[in-house]
């Protein structure tokens, strides 16, 4: 049976799924809002079902029908992108749009230096980022809503490849006033005494804990966040010490108090940071090419976060 639909019908189809209006659809692929009412009309009459409920002053809502026939047509355009990718490896042209993932915890120092150089060199390419805790990246690859992460090597699946790129010591934060704040370095033992600020990301927690559960230490969480700019923040104004292994670029917290970088003492497991993509993801030569920079700006010192913090 022949197929009556093209591709840019779903295109716009999935536009209006995810606005809820057409006239938001339409700014978002820049095509008029007759021609995408036009292209859903025909794709109704084309399946034969109504795929939305247009309400008066309300916009658009999908039908229970529309609701998975917008599931399949993402799964329709993530192939059609898939085979673009594959003949850009073909040929070795690297351009189109590039879906990049990057962990919370360092995303703020990493991703947008990386992103502005990549981009600069391959002027072809757009990049999306989108920041996420570990557990919806590995979602995020497996759905292909990403094409390749940058993160750290936390119970990385089976499924998928992890790059690494370096090795980040842990160490320990505390503001200007804390008593531990002009040591050289620092044990698990010696912060155990003192209220701790603890980054409650998931898979992230669970290492920084481990250092206390493996030293058999039971220690006092005082407070909680899920932000890093909020932690060092909290830190700085005297709630308490938090451990963390990208260094931001000053000793300030957000709000202007200083802060105190200590390194951590004793045998505890550096944190892995690097890409994370499908297994044949690399046959794509946009994948490849930014593979290839990131190790680049990593090996070459022009990431300021990935400093350890310097010996007392």
């Amino acid at each position: 049976m022949p197929v009556r639909y093209t591709l840019r019908q779903l295109e716009y189809f999935a536009a209006v799924g995810e606005a809820g209006s057409i006239a938001l659809a339409s700014e978002k692929v820049n095509v008029s809002s007759p021609s995408i009412s036009a292209a859903i009309a025909q794709l109704e009459q084309e399946f034969g079902v109504p795929l939305f409920v247009r309400r008066h002053a309300q916009g658009l809502a999908l039908t229970q029908a529309g609701r998975v026939m917008l599931a399949q047509a993402r799964c329709v355009l993530r192939e059609a992108a898939r085979m673009a990718e594959i003949a850009d490896g073909i040929c070795g042209q690297v351009r189109g749009p590039l879906a990049v993932g990057c962990l919370l915890t360092f995303a703020q120092v990493v991703l947008p230096a990386v992103r502005r150089s990549f981009e600069d060199r391959y002027g072809d390419v757009t990049v999306r980022q989108i920041e996420l805790d570990q557990a919806a990246i590995f979602s995020g690859i497996r759905r292909a809503e990403l094409d390749i992460a940058l993160t750290y090597d936390l119970d990385i699946p089976a499924d998928l490849r992890f790059i690494p790129l370096a090795e980040l010591p842990p160490y320990a934060l505390a503001g200007e006033g804390h008593p531990l704040a002009d040591l050289p370095e620092v044990t698990v033992e010696a912060l155990c005494a003192h209220p701790m600020v603890l980054l409650d990301l998931p898979f992230s927690a669970d290492y920084f804990l481990s250092f206390f559960q493996q030293a058999g230490i039971t220690l006092n969480v005082a407070e909680r966040t899920r932000d890093m700019a909020v932690m060092r923040s909290l830190v700085a104004n005297g709630y308490g010490y938090s451990i963390a292994n990208i260094r931001p670029v000053n000793d300030r917290s957000p709000d202007g108090k200083p802060l105190r970088f200590i390194p951590l003492k004793g045998d505890l497991r550096p944190m892995r940071m690097g890409l994370l993509m499908a297994p044949d993801a690399e046959q794509s030569s946009t994948i490849r090419a930014f593979a290839a920079h990131c190790a680049e700006r990593v090996t070459d010192g022009a990431l300021p976060g990935l400093a350890a913090p310097p010996p007392r």
